[in-house]
């Protein structure tokens, strides 16, 4: 029997892959991936996610990223509220904060701002966010506490804070998310970080089309579907920093397809996943996939808790 399997994160509505979605998603259902949830990043691409999630599979996610909250206009909140009354089955995401370079020139109180409104509302709405954070572990922690709990959920997509952080994060209600850059750490700091996690708060993503594996862990799949070319990580920003590294790699859009991520390669991120837990890749899909499910599945979802 296929391990299903859930992807936590991911951005199928980036225009590098938009005109290939239907086989991406088709070569990946065919792998074992049952879900997908779709994060937004700026009101320009809502309506894209939107439309998408006439796809069974796609999970919506609408929310402003914090590298383009100077793109938003004056009224995007209300704008943001609307597209949950018109999609129910869609949760939050991708908010979040960032003081790495990436962000270096956006205001970081208007990036807190931004970021508190869209907690809120997740948390009125009861539905679970996505929030990227790099660097503003402790600010994110304190805005948890003063919004908080979280009995619907906050995904720490892409975790790569410290094992030390994951017990208050987790009695907040949170999530931890893991991807490919999990590899970017050292191997020790990671499998002790990813063992201080909860078994039932585990989840697994791609990122895709960014985060391309660079692993012989397993053969990568492309977006083109053949093996393909992992990137440099000298292409990368800043990619020897661990906390920098969570960034993904939206910069790339001027890369070639043979660069970008497809998301049937979250087997990549199972099989290095299990092996820092020391459990089998079967045991890990099935927490894992558990987990999402659970999450997602919120009044107005289209995901159902089976489990």
């Amino acid at each position: 029997m296929t391990m299903k399997l859930f992807d936590a994160h991911c951005h199928l509505q980036d225009p590098r892959i938009l005109n290939l979605v239907p086989r991406l998603i088709q070569e990946s259902l065919d792998s074992g991936v049952v879900h997908f949830a779709v994060n937004g990043v700026t009101e320009n691409d809502w309506h894209v996610v939107k439309k998408m999630a006439d796809h069974p599979s796609v999970v919506p996610c609408f929310g402003v990223h914090p590298w383009f909250i100077a793109e938003r206009t004056p009224g995007w909140l209300d704008t943001l509220r609307e597209h949950f009354v018109s999609t129910p089955s869609a949760a939050v995401g991708e908010i979040g904060l960032d003081k790495g370079s990436m962000a270096k020139h956006i205001d970081f109180a208007d990036q807190v701002d931004v970021f508190r409104q869209q907690l809120e509302l997740a948390k009125e709405l009861k539905r679970p966010a996505s929030v990227h954070c790099v660097r503003a572990f402790g600010e994110l922690l304190n805005i948890m506490k003063s919004v908080g709990p979280f009995p619907d959920g906050v995904i720490l997509h892409s975790y790569m804070g410290s094992a030390e952080m994951v017990s208050e994060l987790a009695k907040l209600g949170a999530y931890f998310s893991f991807s490919v850059f999990l590899m970017d750490m050292k191997s020790q700091k990671a499998k002790k970080m990813l063992k201080s996690v909860p078994q039932d708060r585990i989840l697994l993503e791609t990122d895709a089309p960014d985060a391309l594996p660079r692993s012989d862990l397993g053969s990568l799949v492309s977006v083109e579907g053949t093996p393909s070319i992992p990137l440099d990580k000298s292409k990368e920003p800043d990619s020897n920093d661990d906390a920098e590294a969570s960034t993904g790699t939206k910069e790339a859009s001027a890369l070639p397809k043979e660069s970008l991520n497809h998301p049937a390669n979250i087997h990549i991120v199972l099989t290095y996943a299990s092996s820092l837990l020391e459990i089998s890749e079967e045991e890990l899909a099935r927490l894992s996939y558990s987990n999402a499910t659970r999450l997602f599945s919120y009044e107005g979802s289209k995901v159902i808790n089976d489990i």
